[in-house]
C-alpha cells in the first residue's frame, strides 16, 4: 500500500496485511464502508455483537485461528 497510518487499529493493520480493501470486507461482510473504515481507523471502537459476528465470519474464513480479542479490546 502506497501509505502508511501509524493510527490504524488492529483490525486495520489485519486487512492492510491481507491485501484487502476496505470495499472487499464491507462487501464481503455486509457492513457499511463507513463502519468498516471506523473498525479500521478508531482503536476504541467496539462493534455490537451483530456487526462482531459478521465481521468474524469473514475472517474466520481466511484464518480460523483468529478470535475478536486479537482485533478488539472486549
Amino acid at each position: 500500500m502506497w501509505w502508511k497510518n501509524p493510527k490504524r487499529s488492529k483490525f486495520g493493520r489485519f486487512l492492510d496485511r491481507e491485501g484487502i480493501t476496505q470495499n472487499e470486507f464491507a462487501e464481503k461482510s455486509q457492513l457499511s464502508k463507513r463502519t468498516i473504515s471506523t473498525l479500521c481507523n478508531d482503536r476504541k471502537y467496539e462493534p455490537s455483537p451483530k456487526t462482531l459476528k459478521k465481521i468474524m465470519s469473514v475472517i474466520n474464513k481466511m484464518d480460523k485461528s483468529k478470535q475478536p480479542n486479537d482485533f478488539f479490546d472486549i
